[in-house]
């Protein structure tokens, strides 16, 4: 596993020709977008998981049948500050950092004090955002990056706290139809509360104001209580349909007042993160037209969960997929050391990520008995038991085993689908191998090659597609075989045929997160200046 983990990557911000095999469908034309970590060691220090290494974006740009390869280092404030000292000196969420290694104890003791609620790190290492014309980079923090999609090239910092009162958000927003984005954060003991916020950024800043950022126009659509004032729930994803916002408050708790304390102990704030295996898993429902939650509490067992699949409105219930963990273990599985030394014949610690379907019921039927199963759908075996007090247990369907990162064709988010595209995990938390999974018939089309280790497929329908599989998948596939080039593949997303292989000869890394740009979604000439470059011209045109 060394070769895949801990080693650092070298960049390559110049673009290079990939060799290309098969035939590129003519009209797949556009530039996928991946991002994850690439930097593990700065200096002489190393970071402890897998999750805290500086983030390398890499894009893949089809164009006629040719494809380009390019990546970069984003120039976070973070990386700077590293490289500037040659050392790790930013903290992330895995790797506690001292900027002054040589400070005694209590000369930490008072700078701790600043570490109270810190100011988190912006180096965006898990996924991309569209937001309007512009294309940001994401983490789990406040930060998000702006970039260039052409040249991967870093531009402004932007901080959700000039727009929405958060100190955590998710990496994955959702979009309407409309192009707005929708997404969650947590705020952390504001005015003596700890919240959950769901926020909206328009696709475009009104007419009156169409050279300001759509970011300057993010309203709240909803705040949820945190069970908790000093230990929120911490959560990845969540989940969106036409007219609800599902939202998970899971066991997985972040203490605040360890958090508070863990610069001065010495330890990284995910040792802050605890799985509270005695507790429920609360399931919020929030109506997206009136701004408020459901008044039902739904609960289910203590489970994690990292990604939301779908969610779906069907005869007066909602119905959510989710790919679900016993606990919190698939964490520490990334801690590098662990990584290195792989996980064969270790399996115990491997948790198994299960799919799971759950039904709520939109409208309570008041007369029903305790007990009752409230889902009358013929489509799913997930029920919903009535128990006092109006509360309802949410017992799942257990759908399939061994997915993780899934992905859907977009177009049937919020709707009724069939299809999920993932890759394997079996007996480690690294994928070998791309599925399609059906959920009606429930079975698996699947491709795999020997030392080939994929990223999560990223599906593009096909124009005019008719069906929910028409199109294909891209996936970045990276081969712990030195003789072996890394290289971009290209399947049929309906029977899985292998279409093309575009090969790299770089030093390409496991990634996250991505998207695909198609070039009728995107011109260079379209996008929108910096948030700082507007401000500038505008202090120029006051003054002028």
């Amino acid at each position: 596993m060394e070769v895949l983990f801990g080693r650092n990557k070298k960049e390559q911000p110049e673009p290079v020709r990939a060799k290309v095999t098969g035939k590129i469908p003519t009209w797949l034309q556009g530039t996928l977008l991946r991002n994850g970590p690439g930097m593990h060691t700065v200096g002489e220090t190393s970071y402890n998981h897998w999750f805290d290494g500086l983030a390398l974006l890499h894009s893949f740009t089809i164009r006629d049948g040719e494809v380009y390869y390019r990546s970069r280092y984003l120039r976070s404030d973070t990386y700077n500050a590293n490289m500037e000292a040659n050392r790790i000196v930013v903290s992330e969420f895995g790797t506690m950092a001292y900027p002054d290694p040589s400070k005694n104890i209590l000369s930490k003791a008072f700078t701790y004090l600043s570490h109270t609620i810190p100011d988190f790190t912006d180096n965006c290492l898990i996924n991309f955002m569209k937001c309007g014309e512009d294309f940001y980079v994401t983490t789990e923090t406040n930060y998000i990056r702006k970039i260039n999609p052409q040249t991967l090239e870093t531009l402004e910092k932007v901080d959700y706290r000039k727009y929405v009162g958060i100190n955590l958000a998710t990496a994955h927003p959702h979009y309407d139809s409309a192009g707005n984005v929708l997404n969650i954060g947590t705020s952390i003991v504001d005015k003596g509360k700890t919240k959950y916020v769901i926020f909206k950024i328009p696709a475009a800043a009104p007419d009156r104001m169409k050279r300001k950022s759509p970011l300057q126009h993010t309203e709240v659509l909803c705040s949820i209580p945190s069970r908790s004032l000093l230990s929120p729930s911490y959560y990845h994803s969540f989940g969106v349909t036409e007219n609800y916002i599902v939202f998970l408050e899971q066991p997985f708790k972040l203490d605040i007042l360890k958090m508070a304390t863990a610069y001065i102990r010495g330890v990284s704030w995910a040792s802050c993160l605890t799985f509270h295996r005695e507790d429920k898993t609360y399931i919020h429902i929030v109506d997206q037209r009136t701004g408020k939650p459901v008044s039902t509490r739904f609960y289910t067992d203590p489970m994690v969960v990292f990604h939301h699949i779908n969610a779906y409105e069907e005869d007066g219930c909602l119905l959510f997929d989710v790919i679900a963990y016993e606990d919190s273990s698939l964490y520490d599985c990334f801690y590098l050391d662990n990584l290195k030394q792989g996980f064969e014949g270790n399996s115990r610690i491997v948790p198994v990520p299960t799919l799971k379907r759950f039904a709520v019921p939109l409208c309570m039927d008041k007369n029903a008995e305790v007990g009752s199963n409230l889902i009358k759908l013929a489509s799913t075996t997930a029920r919903a038991l009535k128990e006092k007090d109006d509360q309802v247990y949410c017992q799942p369907e257990l759908l399939c085993e061994g997915l993780e990162l899934p992905q859907i064709n977009y177009a049937h988010n919020r709707k009724r689908y069939r299809y999920v595209f993932a890759f394997e995990v079996q007996r480690s938390p690294i994928p070998n191998k791309i599925l399609k999974y059906d959920i009606l018939t429930k079975s698996f089309l699947r491709w795999g090659e020997e030392h080939c280790w994929p990223s999560e497929p990223v599906f593009v329908p096909t124009p005019d597609a008719k069906e929910e599989d028409d199109g294909i998948l891209l996936s970045a596939i990276v081969s712990s075989d030195p003789q072996k080039l890394p290289f971009l593949l290209i399947l049929d997303a309906k029977t899985f045929a292998e279409l093309a292989r575009a090969y790299v000869d770089v030093d390409m890394h496991l990634d996250l997160h991505g998207l695909f740009i198609p070039d009728t979604d995107w011109d260079p000439r379209k996008q929108a200046p910096s948030q700082e470059v507007q401000d500038r011209a505008s202090s120029q045109t006051g003054q002028a």
